[in-house]
């Protein structure tokens, strides 16, 4: 069975930076990627990370006050909001 991936997405590309370090010392696997046009967000710019890693990348950007659109689980037919 493939792993699932999400797509955080942000509305500048400071956030989408400020994020990538902060997964990147906390030692999570991501991705820094265009966002996808199914997503509409100010900032060209996501990042996707394993399903299995959502709690702890919640917790990451709460604690740290990280300003994003949204997570996104893809679909058949494009992306879904994850509601947390």
């Amino acid at each position: 069975m493939e792993e699932e991936w999400l797509v955080m997405a942000f509305d500048s590309t400071q956030q989408a930076l400020r994020a990538e370090m902060l997964l990147e010392y906390a030692e999570i696997e991501m991705d820094l990627c265009p966002t996808p046009k199914e997503i509409t967000a100010g900032c060209a710019l996501s990042i996707r990370f394993p399903g299995e890693d959502l709690q702890r990348v919640h917790q990451i950007i709460q604690s740290e006050t990280v300003e994003i659109r949204g997570i996104y689980s893809r679909t058949e037919i494009g992306y879904d909001n994850i509601k947390l």
